[in-house]
């Protein structure tokens, strides 16, 4: 069951209407990293999963994601601050100008349509999870993209926000990973030896074709 609450997740604003940022926005609403992908994603994972806690950390998420989605629909709306004007757009989706009459769409800065072929279910636990964690980090990546193209005050105290609950999310999973990594597909596969091998290709010598172990090169923290 979900229920709306009447307020934002995060109070949000903007100093001045920028048609152009609205459109680059666009794509943390309808993207292929962007809220709605992850609410999906981590929503449409929980349904088979049986360990409670770790069900509801993933329903919890999803939730908070819906609330992001939220927040950046509005962040494009107060942005776009004109009547219907592509002129308006330099570039980027002007799909918005003559479809939606300017609400934000579930497309992503170039105008395509969001897909569910952007969400990623294995019903193995450790992939999943692995998956999320990749998928918060590459939201992040796209959030600091974004961040340094704008110089608005506001704004950019909305994707700090979110930058920030993003991380926060990456961490609650890889605490999830170390609770449940000896199981499933880390449990029934990658057993044997092979599975601890590394094979120096970049400058092989005649032991690592030999099958012989050789250790993975270390890196400095």
């Amino acid at each position: 069951m979900f229920k709306h609450e009447k307020q934002l997740f995060h109070p949000v604003g903007v100093e001045r209407p920028n048609p152009q940022y609205a459109a680059l926005l666009q794509e943390q609403l309808g993207g292929a990293n962007g809220e709605l992908k992850a609410a999906m994603q981590y929503l449409s994972q929980s349904f088979r999963i049986k360990d409670q806690k770790i069900k509801d950390l993933f329903m919890d998420i999803a939730a908070e994601e819906l609330g992001h989605m939220e927040m950046v629909a509005q962040t494009i709306s107060l942005l776009n601050g004109h009547d219907v004007d592509a002129q308006r757009v330099d570039a980027g989706e002007i799909q918005t100008h003559v479809l939606m009459g300017l609400n934000p769409g579930l497309i992503n800065a170039s105008g395509y349509s969001w897909t569910g072929d952007y969400v990623s279910v294995t019903g193995d636990l450790c992939a999943d999870i692995l998956s999320n964690i990749a998928s918060e980090q590459r939201a992040k990546v796209v959030y600091e993209y974004l961040y340094r193209q704008i110089d608005d005050r506001r704004v950019r105290e909305t994707i700090d926000f979110l930058l920030n609950r993003e991380e926060a999310h990456n961490q609650m999973f890889r605490d999830a990973f170390n609770a449940v990594q000896d199981s499933g597909s880390n449990q029934d596969f990658g057993t044997t030896k092979a599975a601890k091998m590394y094979f120096s290709m970049s400058n092989p010598g005649p032991n690592a074709f030999a099958g012989n172990e050789v250790k993975a090169p270390a890196f400095a923290r």
